[in-house]
């Protein structure tokens, strides 16, 4: 029973930080060592779950997608915002198919981690001063070129701590996108992203899938798609109202507290 509680714990964490600029997964690997928790094969269980935040994407922004997709053979804008979408995911997954290996690895470290979320805030603090002159109004607007800079943008979130939403956001931005054309751009990048590493994952952890590991990750997943619809209908006002700044200033202090606890641990 401790199990499932975590493991809904988990995914309260999940649901609650895929779509905000602070790393769902780093949050997750800290969450997971300071509760002991050994979930189903190895890290399948942080990366499958956020199929359930990607869902509540797909939930409320229905009609969007709906609509992209019944025009992608007649009409321009969806043609335009189906396009960005996939030429923005191609670098990572050309990257995470290459460096799978290498990806997994860090995700064994608690320390990159906390690392990565100080470096992360303060760069999110100084991009907010840099990009003033949004230029991109839309996600139809965005040039193929843009849309493959901000992909580019988003491989650097496979270090765990720098946060994909975080990454996107902020490329997009330094690149002259509106504040909220760039937060709905990486709504819809996650989905293909994540059900793109959520799918290689499973396929590589095919042998170590087993029925208690995968009702682990439906309680995490239930709990996740619940929590991130909540955040996803909530995250556009915010940001409007309050800026990036105090997910700036709550990543510096998590990292900051987390390296002073996994330093304390180190000593003992």
């Amino acid at each position: 029973m401790e199990t499932y509680l975590t493991a809904l714990l988990l995914g309260l964490i999940e649901g609650l930080t895929e779509f905000l600029p602070v790393s769902s997964t780093g949050h997750l690997i800290l969450a997971g060592d300071l509760l002991g928790f050994k979930g189903p094969s190895d890290k399948t269980f942080e990366i499958v779950i956020q199929l359930g935040a990607i869902l509540a994407v797909c939930v409320v922004y229905w009609r969007k997608l709906w609509g992209a997709a019944a025009g992608i053979f007649s009409d321009a804008n969806s043609q335009a915002f189906v396009r960005n979408v996939l030429v923005a995911f191609l670098p990572a997954a050309i990257v995470g198919a290459v460096a799978y290996k290498y990806i997994k690895a860090m995700l064994e470290s608690p320390m990159v981690v906390a690392v990565s979320l100080v470096v992360g805030g303060v760069a999110i603090l100084v991009i907010e001063r840099l990009a003033k002159n949004a230029r991109i109004n839309s996600i139809e607007a965005m040039s193929t070129g843009l849309a493959l800079k901000i992909g580019l943008c988003q491989v650097l979130a496979m270090i765990p701590g720098v946060s994909r939403a975080g990454a996107t956001i902020m490329g997009s931005m330094l690149l002259g996108v509106e504040r909220r054309a760039a937060a709905e751009f990486s709504f819809f990048l996650a989905i293909p992203t994540m059900v793109g590493a959520t799918v290689f994952s499973l396929y590589k952890a095919r042998g170590d899938l087993s029925f208690d590991g995968a009702a682990l990750i439906a309680v995490g997943f239930v709990m996740a798609f619940l929590s991130a619809l909540l955040v996803v209908r909530g995250f556009i006002g915010f940001i409007g109202r309050h800026g990036f700044a105090p997910f700036a200033w709550y990543r510096i202090v998590v990292g900051l507290a987390a390296i002073g606890i996994l330093l304390t641990q180190s000593w003992r």
